[in-house]
């Protein structure tokens, strides 16, 4: 039986207070033993200096293997093999190869940089001629923005990334255990052997959920928009109700055979910590 992975991701921080909590958290989770973490690009391409620098750092301070982003948005493709040896030099064995979002989010217009890349499998295809990462990249449970509801071609786009040497998935974060079940069984019948690693994110900030939902295209269920409605005065109740929805669905997606669970930490250790601490995972 192939060993369950627990990872976490964090995102670069804009300045360097949020860099000091960022150490801050990254510390406090290091004792759970995580299998890997993932440090994130910002959209447009915003933050792909700071993101090479903290996980070159995360990689040369601790004994934690890290995932790095990569993504087309700015880059040219000379650009992109230049971060891909940056990488390989810093002791990164491993990548998230991601198309990335335009500046205004997945539903902005998509714009090319001249002499770059339109699309992730391209990505992914540059990193595996390398043939030195272990390559990762996204899927969508509740269906990619840009695909309007078609799963098959979602389902499609994934095992081309597979067939050009990607490794194992991450998905987006969503709320139906049922959607992941669906989407792995729709690519296992087509003879797709990729891990998919549900992403879960621990709910602390009801504004933040919107925000991110409206930008990912992940839907809210109604009952889980209903409980937060009752609750979002009392940043306390939210934080704990966050923290109930991930346990469950956690939950749920380990006893459906999850091959793993990658955290969305949102630079803060607490509401992971408790997670684990529900399901009794050990650190």
């Amino acid at each position: 039986m192939v060993k369950r992975t627990f990872s976490f991701e964090f995102f670069p921080p804009k300045d360097a207070p949020g860099e000091e909590r960022l150490w801050i958290a990254m510390e406090s989770l290091e004792s759970l033993s995580p299998s890997y973490i993932s440090v994130t690009y910002g959209a447009g391409g915003s933050t792909r200096e700071r993101t090479i620098r903290i996980t070159s750092e995360i990689t040369r301070r601790t004994h934690i293997p890290t995932v790095a982003h990569l993504t087309c948005v700015g880059s040219t493709a000379e650009e992109l093999k230049e971060i891909l040896d940056h990488y390989r030099d810093a002791g990164i064995k491993s990548i998230m190869a991601l198309r990335g979002d335009p500046s205004g989010g997945p539903s902005a217009p998509w714009n090319a940089t001249e002499g770059g890349f339109d699309h992730a499998d391209q990505l992914v295809e540059i990193a595996a001629e390398r043939g030195e990462f272990t390559i990762g990249v996204a899927a969508f449970p509740d269906g990619h923005p840009a695909s309007h509801g078609n799963m098959e071609q979602d389902i499609d786009v994934l095992l081309r990334k597979e067939s050009l040497g990607a490794t194992f998935a991450t998905t987006q974060f969503f709320f139906e255990a049922s959607k992941w079940s669906s989407l792995v069984e729709k690519l296992s019948a087509r003879g797709s052997h990729m891990p998919i690693i549900p992403g879960i994110l621990p709910i602390t900030n009801v504004k933040q959920l919107e925000r991110m939902a409206e930008l990912g295209g992940t839907p809210i269920p109604k009952e889980i928009r209903e409980k937060f409605a009752k609750v979002e005065g009392d940043p306390d109740s939210v934080r704990s109700l966050g923290v109930e929805i991930a346990t469950r669905l956690s939950s749920e997606l380990l006893d459906a055979g999850s091959p793993g669970l990658h955290f969305y930490t949102m630079n803060s250790s607490t509401a992971t910590r408790e997670i684990y601490s529900n399901l009794g995972i050990p650190g």
